[in-house]
């Protein structure tokens, strides 16, 4: 802590990400009990045997409804923070300056207090320089990959309820059922992005780090 600096509470200090991960907790929690509830009334609308919710977390079901909205949430992310590195938008406090150099441009320099990475230098601080956007990447593949299993695992059982074959995940990924699935969450994410990024030129929220200042013009570009 740096000298005469105000010593704040633990929850103060990571408040952000305390909320919303108790939040996340919270409605995953909900959503596994819901949909626990909706699987066994399909099933026995099937006329098949109910699971217990160990198994049901461990089921198709639960899996692709989990992760294909992960899955859109670190594209939407992966996209976003690439993007914003060369696009810009005018008036929008999601957007670089149209102009004006910017702070995260500058050129790294080592020094005590920089990043284990930074006094490396090298191709570690080049993997550095680019670690949140390959990041986010990974956890959309692995999203998106997990997603297809859950899926595609989910949709056997369908089959087998119904009394026909189960199906290879190749033929399954020919089908539409997975594609439908997959672009419904991204569209969502993509319309959200674009709607925080044009809504912030003319709209404002006062105290947060996502809006301009109140009395910014709204063609004044970036925070």
């Amino acid at each position: 802590m740096k000298p005469g600096s105000k010593k704040h509470s633990y929850f103060y200090r990571n408040g952000l990400t305390i909320v919303f991960l108790t939040l996340f907790i919270a409605t995953l929690a909900a959503q596994a009990l819901t949909g626990w509830k909706k699987h066994n009334q399909d099933l026995k609308e099937d006329h098949a045997a109910e699971i217990g919710l160990t198994t049901y977390l461990q089921s198709g079901h639960f899996i692709s409804a989990t992760f294909e909205n992960f899955e859109s949430e670190f594209l939407q992310m992966a996209l976003y923070v690439l993007l914003t590195v060369s696009l810009r938008q005018i008036g929008s406090a999601e957007s670089k300056s149209l102009d004006k150099p910017e702070e995260v441009d500058r050129e790294p320099k080592p020094s005590k207090d920089a990043p284990w990475a930074v006094r490396k230098g090298g191709w570690i601080l080049k993997l550095y320089s680019n670690s949140l956007s390959i990041c986010f990447a990974i956890l959309f593949l692995a999203s998106w990959a997990t997603h297809l299993y859950g899926s595609w695992q989910n949709h056997n059982v369908e089959q087998l309820a119904k009394h026909l074959p189960k199906e290879s995940v190749t033929a399954y990924l020919g089908q539409a059922e997975f594609w439908f699935e997959t672009f419904q969450n991204w569209q969502s994410e993509f319309l959200s992005v674009a709607s925080i990024v044009f809504l912030t030129i003319y709209l404002r929220q006062k105290g947060s780090p996502e809006s301009k200042p109140v009395d910014a013009p709204d063609l004044e570009t970036g925070k």
